[in-house]
């Protein structure tokens, strides 16, 4: 306890927002542990926590017993009947940054004399749980709850099967008692077939993959329990009588994965806390690969007889930390939902938000989807909502917090007009999306000239979606020939461009000529033709002439190009408009000539017959280059990870792509194996991740 002697008496707007900051701890702590219906993000409530623990700290003569912070975690719910734990289930105090990391590193080394080891695992966004066992069979499973008392869930958690009901190994060596401590969680697989099937039935979407374990698991019929695909990670014991005696928390481990029980497997040791914050850095890089949750690290002291010298406090042990990665959903204003047109008429709404910083940017907008994902969310102009952004992936809108809503409030109606040229926008029967019939639509204009001008088309580097517009409005662009009557002279006189500007810019388009008639392909944005199919077309065809003379039955029998594709191809050139802009295209000087032209011509044919699919950042070649060199020795990339896969290559910060890879078994080269198989057309062990 602090020394109070010398403390400051706090003033009385220290003593209200410290009773202010107890009071919405436990009101957010009872929605998050008792209700499964949290109204804040993660990253808000831990805000609250920390300055309740700061302004404590600084004036201890405030401190309480009852005090939030004093306690684990929050009180059990009533639903189920209450378990007193045989030992406290603890929470965790956190650090933010590596100084807070190190910092606590230091308190604990004034503990002891000897040097320490720590093992560091990532942090379950899921519910804790205590699974006792009495003669190697399990008897009882409880929630931690308040960290004394928590609820009985024993039935529920017998439908789970990464739940041992009998531990393996003799019995005369098991422990007469035995209490496992461990995370029940949601794969992130399972949470989104979750909502998919609430969806289809009409009923409410869980928020987030914690909520739906939570409920899930408080289920009153374990039956529905049975159906929810649950995980589990034991991370440590509880109470214990005989068994072995464990020195380290490794053995603890090895130990519990010997009995049946699941250990998570990227728990790694180390000798120093630097070398543990790179993990931490590492695991946050690499956190959305995983498959799974998580919100942070866990970093331990290894040895159990140091643990027990360290002791706890009230709340947490000292002897551990959770190193907490920043927030990536936070709640803010929806202003207003509004739609966008694509370049295929797509009408896609979005929403307009009170700014708000989250997953390393500032959100003011984020996506929709369609009008159904709307309907499902039930998210109206006034909610305040959560925001998620994970990584690179674009901020989408997650649900509204139904306790903050205003009253009066009416569910949001898809508009019957484009908001860009008022035409009808239509849905069809059996589809997802509304579509602005207009072709002449501006906005349609705008997009598919973004789309032409692309990286992943012809990319014009500098023609972005300011520039176009602005060329649009000035009279400058109507469709993609248009761009390649751009000069400087016509250029300068517009607002915001220079000689310097304008002339790089009629480089970048001059120098978009000789891309591969493959990106061209790409850039006319024909339904359902991606890179793939593009650069089979323009290895079977001579020219873009001899594609669009071509049947649907010459078109399917090119290699990755099936039925619907062909369909699409062959109606898209029917349309005269599409067959002048190419005629142009082809005055202006556009390369339409396949690549059995001009183009690359086969280094040999080693990948024959293997199927690739790309994930993450690639550092010495960028997609479409790893693509070329696929396809240069025969091999095909795809888009998607199936049994069929031949190899997944994994660049810096692979999504879920990689997670599907280890699922089906299905063999990951990072970037050196990669080169080692276009070298020697096979990877090393050392290469395979």
């Amino acid at each position: 306890m602090a020394d109070r002697s010398s403390e400051v008496r706090p003033s009385k707007e220290v003593v209200d927002r410290v009773r202010e900051l107890r009071a919405l701890v436990e009101y957010h702590d009872e929605r998050y542990f008792v209700f499964d219906e949290p109204e804040v993000a993660d990253a808000e409530f831990d805000a609250l926590v920390r300055e309740l623990r700061e302004l404590e700290a600084r004036h201890p003569s405030l401190v309480t017993a009852d005090s939030p912070t004093q306690r684990p975690g929050g009180r059990p719910a009533s639903t189920f009947a209450p378990v007193v734990h045989r030992m406290p289930m603890l929470s965790l105090d956190n650090a933010f940054s590596r100084d807070e990391l190190l910092a606590w590193g230091t308190r604990i080394q004034r503990l002891i004399t000897e040097p320490i080891c720590f093992v560091a695992e990532p942090k379950l966004d899921g519910l804790a749980i205590s699974l006792q066992y009495e003669d190697g069979r399990f008897t009882v499973g409880a929630t931690r709850g308040d960290g004394v008392t928590g609820e009985d869930v024993t039935e529920n958690l017998r439908t789970i099967k990464a739940v041992p009901q009998k531990l393996k190994g003799k019995a005369k060596d098991l422990p007469a008692l035995l209490e496992v401590r461990g995370e029940i969680f949601m794969p992130l697989a399972a949470f989104e077939a979750l909502n998919r099937r609430q969806g289809e039935a009409g009923e409410r979407l869980f928020t987030n993959a914690r909520n739906a374990a939570a409920g899930s698991l408080r289920q009153k019929d374990p039956s529905v329990t049975a159906t929810r695909d649950l995980a589990l990670y034991t991370y440590q014991l509880g109470a214990k009588e005989g068994g072995p005696r464990l020195r380290t928390h490794q053995e603890t481990l090895a130990w519990l994965t010997a009995l049946g029980f699941p250990v998570n497997p990227h728990i790694a040791p180390f000798d120093d806390l630097d070398a543990v914050f790179a993990f931490c850095e590492q695991t946050e890089t690499n956190r959305h690969s995983l498959g799974y949750d998580i919100d942070g690290v866990v970093v331990k002291v290894d040895d159990l007889g140091q643990r027990a010298e360290m002791g706890t406090t009230s709340r947490a042990p000292r002897w551990a930390i959770a190193y907490k990665f920043p927030p990536e959903e936070k709640s803010t204003l929806l202003r207003d939902i509004m739609v966008s047109i694509g370049r295929t008429g797509r009408a896609t709404p979005f929403a307009v938000l009170e700014p708000v910083f989250v997953g390393g940017a500032n959100v003011g907008m984020a996506t929709l989807h369609n009008e159904d994902d709307v309907a499902r969310k039930d998210v109206r102009p006034g909610d305040t909502v959560i925001v998620r952004r994970a990584g690179d992936v674009i901020p989408e809108v997650v649900g509204p917090v139904l306790a903050k809503r205003p009253p009066k409030t009416k569910p949001w109606k898809f508009p019957k007009k484009c908001p860009e040229c008022g035409q009808p926008l239509v849905r069809v029967e059996g589809e997802a999306n509304h579509h602005c019939v207009n072709v002449d639509c501006p906005a349609q204009r705008v997009q598919r000239l973004v789309h032409w001008a692309g990286r992943g088309a012809m990319d014009i580097e500098g023609l972005g979606e300011e520039r176009v517009r602005q060329f649009v409005e000035a009279g400058l662009l109507e469709d993609a020939a248009d761009v390649y009557a751009l000069t400087v002279d016509r250029l300068v006189p517009l607002e915001r461009i220079g000689e310097r500007s304008a002339q790089l810019l009629v480089d970048a388009i001059e120098a978009s000529k000789r891309q591969p008639l493959w990106r061209v392909l790409v850039g006319h944005g024909i339904n359902h033709v991606g890179p793939t199919a593009a650069q089979a077309l323009a290895r079977a065809f001579a020219d873009l002439d001899a594609i669009m003379g071509a049947s649907e039955e010459q078109l399917t029998a090119v290699d990755g190009v099936g039925p619907t594709i062909a369909q699409s191809i062959a109606r898209w050139f029917s349309i005269d408009r599409n067959q002048r802009l190419v005629q142009r295209l082809h005055a202006a000087g556009v390369n339409l000539e396949g690549d059995r032209g001009p183009q690359r011509e086969a280094v040999d044919a080693s990948f024959a017959g293997l199927t690739f699919v790309l994930t993450g950042s690639l550092q010495h070649r960028t997609r479409d280059e790893t693509a070329d060199e696929i396809g240069a020795r025969g091999g095909k990339v795809t888009s998607s990870v199936s049994k069929k896969t031949s190899y997944v290559v994994v660049g810096e910060s692979p999504g879920s792509k990689f997670a599907k890879a280890e699922e089906l078994g299905v063999t990951i080269l990072d970037e050196q194996g990669f080169e080692s198989l276009l070298e020697s057309g096979q990877p090393t062990l050392n290469d395979q991740v």
